[in-house]
């Protein structure tokens, strides 16, 4: 019988039944990092808008230290603005002793307002 091309390429098949299925597998990454909330709705975004961009990630073995990466710096860039917030706006752990629930209110606002920065910046970009 002749060889198909993938077989002539080193591909093999898989019986399942009647079926040949080729055995495919994608390539181990070196090293698995984790993933938090920044990079899961990053993952979300490419597999919607990007998908190409997933699919090539995803084959060639690098998505997991990609959205590693993203994860950090969206994290990073939520923490600073949220710091900066409190500054220019006079947060200080004063008003959390006189006032718990104007503090918190205002923190809470800081922290959407800086969601709202880093997803624009980071999470539904390339």
């Amino acid at each position: 019988m002749k060889k198909t091309i993938f077989e002539e390429m080193g591909g093999t098949y898989i019986r399942h039944g009647d079926y040949l299925i080729p055995a495919l597998t994608l390539p181990k990454e070196e090293e698995q990092r984790v993933v938090g909330v920044w990079g899961q709705r990053h993952l979300r975004y490419l597999k919607e808008y990007r998908r190409l961009l997933y699919l090539n990630m995803l084959t060639s073995g690098r998505l997991n230290g990609y959205l590693a990466d993203i994860e950090e710096q969206a994290q990073e860039r939520f923490e600073r603005l949220v710091e900066q917030m409190k500054q220019a706006q006079g947060i200080t752990e004063q008003l959390k002793v006189e006032n718990v629930l104007e503090w918190i209110g205002r923190i809470n606002n800081i922290q959407v307002c800086a969601r709202e920065i880093v997803d624009k910046e980071i999470i539904y970009q390339e």
